[in-house]
């Protein structure tokens, strides 16, 4: 199978699945409904898509932010503070995902499912890394992995609001949520707490509520 036809191909098959799911959710049906509506067999479909929905999450995913980021082409991040390079990338990715909203609704119950839910952490993990990339982000130390563990949050919360209260809400929701990250980062500096001690405390308060000790 060449690569170019895979690629080529897993992008039709995408497109006859964001069609097909509004009615059909996203279920292990969807990506042999989707190869079917383009010619392929049921052989073929788990030979290009073996995961199934799990695959079409994840191509539906990195589409949303390969749009993100041809939005954000005409914006100078450096012109912005920190900030509002999050909201206008949250922003971007947001209205991304809203273009395909009512797969979108279907694709995020399926990775809302408990036995997905690495899988959903991950696609998050991924745009969050787009967007801080964008931003401007070259950090490599603990700082690389809490910025993105935090937007990744705020992209998973931002897009349920957006699913549920409309566009409005959602961005009221990520203004929020950064305002939050921020005064973290400003009390995280003040505090000379590193990343890991942070977490560390987190995790310990954490058992100390669930056993009481």
């Amino acid at each position: 199978m060449k690569a170019d036809w895979a690629e080529t191909t897993e992008q039709q098959v995408l497109n006859a699945a964001l069609r097909i799911a509004p009615e059909e959710g996203w279920t292990s049906r969807l990506a042999v409904m989707a190869g079917k509506a383009c010619g392929l067999s049921a052989g073929e479909t788990e030979l290009l898509l073996p995961q199934g929905p799990a695959d079409l999450a994840a191509l539906l995913s990195r589409r949303h932010d390969a749009k993100a980021l041809a939005a954000l082409e005409a914006v100078d991040p450096k012109t912005l503070k920190i900030r509002e390079r999050i909201a206008r990338g949250v922003e971007a990715r947001l209205n991304a995902a809203a273009a395909d909203e009512a797969a979108v609704r279907r694709c995020t119950g399926f990775l809302a499912l408990p036995s997905h839910a690495a899988l959903g952490a991950r696609l998050a993990w991924e745009s969050a890394d787009v967007l801080w990339r964008w931003a401007g982000d070259t950090a490599t130390d603990e700082n690389h992995y809490t910025k993105r563990l935090l937007l990744a949050g705020i992209l998973t919360g931002a897009i349920a609001v957006r699913l549920s209260s409309g566009p409005a809400a959602a961005l009221a929701f990520t203004d929020r949520r950064i305002a939050n990250v921020m005064a973290f980062e400003t009390w995280k500096r003040t505090t000379r707490l590193k990343p890991s001690e942070f977490m560390d405390t987190v995790a310990g308060a954490l058992g100390r509520m669930r056993f009481g000790a």
